[in-house]
């Protein structure tokens, strides 16, 4: 709970509440079947989308199925093979980098933050998206869909992912926050878009400060 807000942390929880109705089921956005591929998933997504990424996604693991088929293979094949996610020499060279890594522990993606950060091309958001989805563990994941609807509902005033994540990590309980991230970010592509949200049709507007302040403009 953020000091001297509780009716933030209401807020919160009423959002919540609201949205696990909206979207009961929480499904990850990326496709994989195990811990490696899901680190390759988010590696990609940066700068591109979810749905770029799913496409190639099955070749690749074709070809490279593991973390040490990763750190063996030629940096100028992965380069190709990664194009169309944007950036890609810095991916390919981040994740040759990140598959030595792993190889060199026996294939295993680590759950604690502090190691995930280690890894070249994981930051904070990857490493929640990792842990929330492999490990059940506390997740707030701070991307701009996340970012966006919890400034307009007013859960946040920050627009350092860092200190959102810490915010929104004080008024969602630890075992509430992965789902309630999901939910969020899914909430933020299908209505509360970054232009011409669908507030007329979102089950959120009655707690909305963006609807408050839209309605009050003359």
């Amino acid at each position: 709970m953020l000091d001297g807000q509780p009716q933030i942390a209401q807020l919160a929880q009423r959002v919540d509440s609201l949205l696990e109705g909206l979207y009961p089921e929480v499904q990850p956005f990326l496709h994989y079947r195990n811990p490696f591929e899901l680190l390759v998933g988010v590696v990609l997504s940066a700068q591109s989308t979810d749905a770029q990424v799913n496409r190639i996604l099955p070749s690749l693991f074709e070809r490279w199925p593991g973390p040490c088929d990763w750190a063996e293979a030629p940096i100028d094949e992965l380069e190709r093979a990664v194009f169309s996610t944007g950036f890609y020499r810095v991916k390919a060279r981040n994740l040759k980098q990140a598959a030595r890594m792993l190889c060199a522990r026996g294939g295993e993606v680590p759950m604690d933050m502090e190691e995930l950060l280690q890894l070249p091309g994981v930051g904070r958001k990857s490493a929640n998206v990792l842990r929330g989805a492999l490990g059940g563990l506390p997740a707030i994941i701070v991307d701009t869909h996340f970012a966006r609807v919890v400034r307009r509902l007013g859960l946040t005033t920050s627009n350092s992912p860092d200190a959102i994540e810490g915010e929104l990590a004080r008024l969602v309980a630890p075992e509430r926050s992965y789902p309630f991230s999901m939910r969020i970010n899914l909430h933020g592509r299908l209505v509360c878009k970054a232009h011409r949200p669908g507030c007329d049709n979102c089950a959120l507007n009655d707690l909305c400060g963006y609807v408050r302040e839209t309605r009050a403009r003359p």
